[in-house]
């Protein structure tokens, strides 16, 4: 197998609502680095895109979040991927995950998994557009951009809604409920201690295969 990052920083948006030339900015193929300047903002841009959306706009409320949250979680799960952070917010969705697949793969399956689970829970119909179709996928190939992904996600997002902080399982601090409810949540900036358990447990999933 070719090497892998030891993570992925994923981002997605649901439909309508973070349009290309929105104030405060956003990201297309030439602005997607964690760290780096977003697509300034462009009112003539925003409006056109506004102008091509064939269903209203759609936002999370607080029931909806916890069930992406919760189907994130599962899908983690049932693939074998580590899931270090999320942050299901009204209207985005950011993930730090390590998995063995290309991490379009990971992104589509959150979406199609959670899209499924929203129809069943709140008898959606079944064209309702959810998602912007494609979404940020970033390579962490080091530890220091681990954790400051880890960070953003948690701790600098605002108010936190649907959370969810996996290094809680991997240090044993708290149980797997625990470590998704809403707190306030530590620093992430991390311990050369936790730097090394987190690359030890990425290279592991990493050197595995794991089922479609």
């Amino acid at each position: 197998m070719s090497e892998m990052p030891l993570a992925y920083f994923i981002s997605f948006t649901t439909y309508g609502t973070w349009l290309h030339g929105r104030d405060p900015g956003s990201v297309d193929h030439a602005h997607n680095q964690l760290g780096t300047p977003c697509l300034p903002p462009d009112e003539s841009l925003e409006q056109a895109e506004r102008g091509q959306l064939t269903q209203p706009p759609d936002r999370l409320d607080a029931g909806r979040r916890t069930v992406v949250l919760e189907t994130i979680r599962e899908v983690c799960r049932h693939r074998g991927w580590r899931l270090w952070a999320v942050h299901v917010r009204s209207n985005h969705v950011h993930v730090v995950v390590t998995a063995a697949v290309k991490p379009e793969k990971v992104m589509a399956d959150f979406k199609a998994y959670a899209s499924r689970r929203l129809r069943e829970h709140f008898k959606e119909a079944s064209d309702r557009k959810r998602w912007t179709e494609h979404g940020s996928t970033r390579y962490l190939w080091k530890e220091d951009r681990v954790h400051e992904a880890i960070d953003y996600v948690l701790n600098r997002q605002g108010t936190p809604m649907a959370v969810h902080d996996g290094r809680e399982m991997l240090f044993g601090s708290q149980s797997e409920p625990e470590a998704s409810a809403r707190a306030t949540l530590a620093d992430a900036s991390g311990s050369d201690d936790d730097k090394s358990k987190i690359k030890a447990t990425a290279r592991s999933i990493n050197d595995c295969t794991h089922p479609p």
